[in-house]
Formats: C-alpha cells, structure tokens, sequence
C-alpha cells in the first residue's frame, strides 16, 4: 500500500475586514477576502477552500496559485462559482513538481471527500 502524507499548508487566509488608518488606501475586497497577496504569484502548489466550520469544499491545483485562486472567485466556469459565497477559508501548499500536485489534489478530494469537486472522485 502506498503512504500518502498531504503537504502542510504554508499559507492560510481567511475572511476579513480590513482595519485602515488615515494614510492606508483600502482594499477592495473579494467574497470577503483581502489577502490574496499573501499567496505567492509564481509558485505552484494545491489549495483547498473551506466553509466556515471546517469541511472542506474544493480542492485545486495550479502552476501559479494567486491566479488561480483568485479565478475561481471572479470567472463563470469554476466548479464552486454558486457556493462562493461559503467559503470562508483558503489553505495553500507550495508543491513545485507537477506530478506531485496532480497526486496531492486526487489524494485530498477522495480522503476528505470534497463537496464540490467533479473530477477525481472516486467515493460517491
């Protein structure tokens, strides 16, 4: 049997409002979120979304995570474009080999049952 161990996350953001002071210029934010800089522009990785106790919604993958993440809240396609409005939490793992993340994303959907994933599902 093969041991898969999912990558830790190495960035976490969250739904918030931001606090400015006089000289801050605000951000805009989108579905609640204001820290999509915090996910590196040129990394690829996997990310999940989570709704606001815990259970996971979506998983992904991608060559360069902060565009993608940011796609799935402004295009007409994504899988989650009807339930954007649940997530309440983003994860981010840094995983550079794309073999390893089309590994990853399969693995994460089928252990932790992903609600809104179509594709690699093999538990329903």
């Amino acid at each position: 049997m093969i041991q898969i161990k999912a990558p830790a996350a190495d960035v976490t953001i969250t739904q918030r409002k931001q606090e400015t002071s006089a000289e801050e210029v605000a951000i805009k934010p989108i579905y609640g979120f204001i820290d999509f800089h915090e996910i590196p522009r040129d990394k690829g990785g996997i990310f999940q979304f989570f709704n606001h106790r815990g259970e996971l919604l979506f998983v992904g993958k991608a060559r360069k995570l902060r565009q993608r993440v940011k796609k799935h809240f402004e295009d007409s396609v994504s899988p989650i474009k009807n339930h954007r409005d649940e997530v309440s939490k983003i994860t981010v793992s840094i995983v550079e080999d794309p073999m390893e993340r089309e590994i990853y994303e399969t693995y994460l959907i089928n252990t932790n049952k992903a609600k809104y994933n179509v594709d690699k599902v093999f538990y329903k």
